[in-house]
């Protein structure tokens, strides 16, 4: 069956305003795309704070917090960005950065991450993972309760999200309470079914995932690739935290998605899983107004704010 008719009616729309890009040749056209203009909350703080990242190079954070916190200690989530490990910023999902400090009273930290294929692996989960130690040695200064704090993210995001949860249980800290890996993009070797079926050029597809992967691992593609970088590789998930896990069924990452989730469920770990028919990758930010979408928003945000105030 096409494509386009196994979308959803509500979502088939958006296909047409989506902007189409081809990796590697047009990676700076695509990152000149500014993220929308958020309007932000008078309840709300934004700042950017410059820590140690990889290799003790500066790392800019993007840092919100409810205006009236006042002395209270708030759980906390480390949130990393989208875009193939080699688009987007820290403010590309301010949005929805905001809404979670506004449903859940939390405080979230969002790291501005090193790209490839200038910076290929490690250089992005380093810098998350000294976002998250940044995160844990400043609660008394910064207001965090260091015994709630997750970890989540979308496609790349949701990647990195996952590699850290693995990178905290490996190295002994700190320790987390939740992750969220939304249709998370954990395997590099892109072999599964779904990964051959979503081919679309309107949409995240087989080719540009071949390209972000290669921009991301750089030589590393060559040797024993990292479950650091491609989680899919790891052989133990015992010892992780809870996780909820979202994806649509029209997304290359489906199925290595749906493996990893009941990987996690038979090692142990609580998950909760939804898989959303006739809906393609990040469909809930290309067609925000569309009722599937404001619903798979809702249930995630709804779900970390219930892991951060449990």
């Amino acid at each position: 069956m096409e494509f386009t008719s196994r979308v959803l009616p509500e979502l088939q729309q958006s296909l047409n305003t989506l902007e189409t890009i081809r990796l590697p040749e047009e990676l700076m056209q695509a990152r000149a795309v500014q993220p929308p203009i958020v309007q932000q909350s008078e309840n709300i703080s934004v700042s950017d704070l410059h820590i140690p990242g990889w290799r003790g190079q500066p790392l800019r954070i993007r840092v919100y917090r409810p205006v009236h916190q006042g002395d209270r200690r708030l759980p906390a989530l480390l949130w990393t960005h989208g875009g193939g490990y080699i688009l987007g910023s820290a403010e590309s999902d301010d949005g929805l950065c905001m809404e979670f400090v506004q449903t859940a009273d939390c405080i979230v930290v969002s790291p501005d991450y090193r790209l490839a294929p200038e910076y290929p692996y490690p250089a992005a989960i380093e810098d998350c993972y000294a976002a998250l130690r940044w995160m844990a040695e400043s609660a008394d200064e910064s207001g965090m309760n260091i015994n709630r704090i997750a970890v989540g993210g979308a496609s790349a995001g949701g990647g990195l999200a996952a590699a850290v949860a693995l990178m905290a249980r490996d190295r002994n800290g700190p320790e987390l309470c939740f992750q969220m890996p939304l249709y998370p993009m954990i395997d590099h070797r892109n072999v599964t079914p779904s990964s051959y079926e979503i081919t679309h050029p309107a949409v995240w597809n087989r080719a540009n995932n071949l390209a972000a992967w290669r921009m991301y691992l750089g030589q590393e593609q060559a040797g024993d690739v990292s479950p650091y970088a491609s989680p899919s590789l790891a052989d133990d998930l015992t010892r992780l935290p809870p996780a909820y896990i979202c994806i649509g069924q029209l997304d290359p990452f489906r199925d290595e998605t749906m493996d990893y989730a009941v990987r996690l469920a038979q090692a142990g770990v609580e998950v909760e899983f939804h898989l959303y028919p006739g809906c393609y990758h990040a469909f809930e930010h290309a067609a925000p107004d569309a009722a599937i979408s404001r619903r798979a928003r809702l249930e995630y945000v709804h779900a970390m704010s219930r892991a951060l105030n449990r």
